[in-house]
């Protein structure tokens, strides 16, 4: 698959990006994440963090934190150091998703994504690629992937949808949805903490009381 460098308007949006990735072969067949990174420039970090976050949408407890989690805070320690593209061990890389995976996951978004497309655009590009910026975003990441990687009840598709904005900003160059993104995830972050201390409170105040 080859897409136009970026940045700029020309560029194949998510879906098109989806499509190809989709429709391009054997249902079956295992997509390479070294091919889908070519051409994409700084945009792979965003198509990487896309397919990275599918496995939050199985309704499996504990596996989808165990699988996406980890590759989520993978990328986030990325964009923390600065990397200028997007590097995955090659056992991770040679073991995508299925074609048929994605076409499911592409089919159940579509509309939603049909939505949104029609007001985020390339804009803002300080808010993706400035240093602080883009070091911000890793530190996003590597929390938001850890809280997901932990056994939380029924915050997979909470953590997934919000992964999914930070990918489409990354995608689509759309630093102002970076910034939606960011004070998503920041609140997203401080609940959890403070959800924690008080199960920690209560957890703490029991044990006094059966001792």
């Amino acid at each position: 698959m080859t897409t136009t460098p970026d940045p700029g308007r020309d560029e194949a949006g998510t879906r098109a990006l989806l499509d190809a990735l989709a429709d391009g072969g054997d249902p079956a067949q295992v997509v390479d994440l070294r091919q889908v990174f070519g051409g994409l420039g700084r945009r792979a970090f965003g198509m990487l963090l896309f397919i990275a976050t599918l496995p939050a949408f199985i309704p499996v407890p504990g596996l989808a934190g165990a699988a996406s989690g980890p590759l989520v805070m993978l990328i986030g320690a990325q964009l923390l150091l600065g990397r200028p593209v997007p590097w995955v061990p090659g056992a991770i890389g040679r073991r995508g998703p299925k074609r048929r995976s994605l076409r499911r996951f592409r089919d159940r978004i579509s509309p939603w994504l049909a939505r949104l497309e029609k007001h985020i655009s390339p804009r803002n590009p300080e808010l993706l690629d400035h240093r602080l910026a883009t070091a911000w975003t890793g530190l996003l990441l590597l929390l938001l992937g850890l809280l997901l990687a932990l056994p939380i009840p029924f915050t997979n598709y909470v953590f997934g949808l919000l992964l999914l904005l930070f990918a489409l900003a990354l995608l689509e160059r759309d630093g102002r949805l970076m910034a939606v993104a960011w004070t998503l995830g920041v609140l997203a972050v401080g609940a959890s903490a403070l959800l924690s201390g008080q199960v920690a409170a209560w957890a703490a105040s029991l044990l006094d009381l059966v001792v």
